[in-house]
């Protein structure tokens, strides 16, 4: 069987390795893929890969071979799923490979804005420090995160996750969740959004971007968060309205935005956010430490194999 690789290189630059995948069928691997160039390369193979190439009705329709997609991530909006299931093309994803990645970059997000390390890293590198008259200075808020309230829009695996190292700090933890009050562990108190905007000193994204869920963060509901909130994204860059946050930022009413995702990826460079100081924008890589790519590669490969063996798993 033949499997083509749309787009491998944000998963793996080189640093890991495709022998596994290469064992179980003939790989044909490209680094990136435009749109026009989909058809053609994946032609008649009948497995295909991909993290960000999109797989419409019309593009499926053109490849009459193709039997299976494995998205290489975990969120599979890049695949019209009815469409495929209608073909009968197997669609698989990646779940909860960066769970812990993800997590930790939630975090180190959060600190950049409480705690400014790299602000005052770099200050000292210009010799901020070696000419100041007392043993130390400060020149932003530093923030204590014990005793603050932590709010979470999604509990799923990096949700829940989140909620443990929360809780390592001291924060309370509140959140909107479809699972049952009865069924939360202990110190997560369920809310509705509204309830959440209005508690939590910070609010934490980590929901599926859905119909519903697109710009669930806009001017009104930034207007019933916490004067002085932070607003943490790692999940998708939809989940809020970017001018609006932009907007809140500039007035004060919203404390920080810290994000690993934007709404267009690559941004354009006049993205209203990147002129707010407050701001803290990284190029998704929350899920791209050198383990979690490996998981995901160990994921991708068995399912993979599965698929040959006709027992396929991690189907969406």
């Amino acid at each position: 069987m033949k499997i083509v690789e749309l787009d491998g290189y944000a998963a793996n630059p080189g640093d890991l390795s495709w022998e596994p995948m290469r064992e179980l069928a003939e790989l044909v691997l490209y680094d990136r893929s435009k749109p026009s160039e989909v058809v053609e390369r994946v032609g008649n193979a009948e497995m295909v890969l991909t993290n960000k190439v999109v797989f419409t009705d019309e593009v499926m329709a053109q490849l009459p071979n193709l039997k299976y997609i494995g998205v290489l991530a975990t969120g599979y909006n890049v695949v019209d799923i009815e469409a495929a299931h209608r073909r009968g093309i197997v669609v698989t994803n990646i779940p909860a490979y960066s769970t812990d990645s993800v997590a930790q970059m939630t975090f180190a997000l959060l600190l950049a804005v409480t705690n400014r390390v790299e602000h005052y890293a770099d200050m000292n590198r210009q010799g901020r420090w070696s000419r100041n008259p007392d043993f130390c200075y400060w020149d932003t808020p530093l923030i204590e995160l014990s005793g603050k309230t932590l709010g979470l829009v999604g509990l799923g695996n990096i949700g829940s996750k989140v909620a443990q190292i929360a809780h390592q700090f001291g924060m309370d933890v509140f959140a909107l969740t479809s699972k049952a009050s009865a069924s939360l562990p202990d110190g997560i108190q369920k809310t509705t959004l509204e309830g959440l905007l209005a508690v939590s000193d910070v609010l934490s994204l980590h929901c599926p971007l859905t119909a519903d869920t697109h710009h669930l963060i806009n001017e009104q509901r930034l207007q019933q968060m916490k004067p002085g909130a932070i607003l943490l994204n790692t999940g998708r860059g939809p989940l809020v309205d970017e001018r609006a946050v932009a907007k809140a930022l500039a007035s004060g009413r919203l404390g920080a935005y810290a994000a690993d995702v934007m709404e267009l990826e690559p941004p354009t460079k006049d993205n209203p956010l990147f002129s707010q100081p407050n701001a803290f924008l990284t190029p998704h890589i929350a899920w791209a430490t050198h383990e979690a790519r490996q998981r995901l590669m160990d994921i991708a490969v068995a399912n993979v194999k599965a698929f040959i063996e006709g027992a396929p798993i991690n189907v969406v």
